[in-house]
């Protein structure tokens, strides 16, 4: 009886150690991964590698901009005299050709009538002066009056005719300034404040006061500036005249967050490079229906590039930064890790464009970077076979926490 409990013993044990150096070690496929017993030799650290591929990629860049509005007109009063109507409420929509105010138009609509009476006079003098050279040119035919009464009636009517187009046009600029009388938005948009209301006595001229102003609201343009690199290497490779350019993708941000996205077209680029900056000023255009986008009004500018590209994009977990250097860490062919120094470019949902430092088809450790050291022997592997890994090694640990089977009482 001893003895069959000493086997039974031994066996357990035996099985108890089993599983417990299986925790230690996996088996995957043909290769061995993992360490021996705390003490032994260490086996090659498992690491999750990804494998680098280029990918077509819309390269996006920002910048800062500031909103203007695609039409925005000053209003100041064209004739002087005293303000008697404000006809619109403060920041209300108006229509071009609405009247927002009037001057007291009483005196300009009295120049009007005693300007069209002067006409109606000129215009009688004129036709008497034509009746009066029809006459003379008939008794001239048969030489009833002289050269000299002929000339001078000839005289007379085109001096009759001049009086008639001066009163004519004394009548046009009347009513023009009747009309300016009554001042009118020269555009559709919405009106600002009054700056002058009723009773306050304007003059015209170049010193005028603003009377209020309107802005434009079927459009706003965004105006930002580009650096000479961004321009030449992701715009104008792809965009060599107007139609292209407005087919480059562009979106406005709004808020802190840019929570607010909208989409846009390219306007204009201007016509130099700022030698100062090293910029060229680019203009976008985008609508504002809803009259959500106010002119001053700070905004981020996405420009994407013409066309799509390969390029290689990382995750931002695998990234390491050595002072201002941006590195990774490379398996090679005898899956040893080796550091490389990589130049990065946009980012995009929580990865990076690979602009310089490598190539298709390499190995990149993307988890785990602040363990490994140059040189290191790893075993790579998918983050899938990576996860089928640990959940052997955890079913194992359960297991061996199980212990011996209990014994039943009268065994012998």
């Amino acid at each position: 009886m001893q003895r069959q409990r000493m086997i039974k013993s031994g066996v357990w044990i035996a099985l108890s150690a089993g599983l417990v150096v299986a925790g230690f070690v996996y088996m995957g496929g043909s290769s061995k991964v993992g360490a021996q017993m705390p003490g032994g030799p260490q086996g090659p650290m498992p690491v999750v590698v990804n494998i680098m591929q280029k990918e077509p990629l819309m390269v996006w860049s920002d910048f800062s901009g500031r909103l203007t509005p695609v039409d925005y007109a000053v209003i100041q009063p064209q004739v002087s005299g005293i303000i008697t109507e404000v006809r619109f409420e403060d920041g209300q929509r108006v229509e071009k050709g609405d009247v927002l105010m009037v001057i007291d138009p009483r005196p300009f609509d009295a120049v009007l009538k005693e300007a069209k009476a002067n006409a109606s006079s000129a215009e009688n003098v004129y036709s008497l002066a034509k009746i009066e050279l029809a006459r003379a040119e008939g008794l001239m035919a048969t030489n009833a009056i002289s050269q000299r009464i002929f000339e001078e009636r000839q005289t007379a009517a085109k001096t009759a005719q001049a009086g008639a187009d001066s009163a004519r046009a004394q009548v046009q600029q009347a009513q023009i300034n009747l009309d300016y009388a009554y001042v009118k938005a020269p555009i559709s948009g919405r009106a600002g404040r009054a700056e002058l209301t009723i009773g306050n006595v304007v003059q015209a001229g170049p010193g005028a006061p603003i009377l209020t102003s309107v802005v434009s609201d079927a459009g706003i343009y965004a105006d930002f500036e580009v650096d000479e690199q961004t321009y030449l290497k992701t715009i104008r490779i792809g965009a060599t005249d107007k139609a292209a350019e407005q087919a480059i993708p562009v979106q406005l941000l709004l808020g802190s967050e840019g929570t607010v996205m909208i989409e846009g077209q390219i306007h204009t680029f201007d016509n130099r490079i700022d030698p100062t900056s090293g910029t060229i000023r680019a203009r976008a255009l985008f609508e504002n229906a809803d009259g959500v986008l106010l002119p001053g009004m700070f905004v981020k500018v996405l420009l994407g590039s013409p066309s799509s590209d390969e390029k290689i994009m990382i995750t931002e977990k695998a990234i390491g930064t050595d002072q201002n250097r941006k590195f990774v860490y490379v398996v090679d062919d005898k899956n040893t890790t080796q550091y490389r120094q990589i130049e990065l470019g946009a980012s995009m949902g929580g990865r990076r464009v690979v602009l310089s430092g490598l190539e298709p088809g390499e190995k990149v450790i993307v988890e785990g970077v602040m363990r490994i050291q140059p040189g290191m022997p790893v075993q790579p592997m998918s983050a899938e076979e990576m996860e089928a890994m640990m959940k052997a090694q955890e079913e194992v640990a359960k297991a061996a926490q199980g212990g011996p089977p209990a014994q039943k009482e009268g065994a012998h």
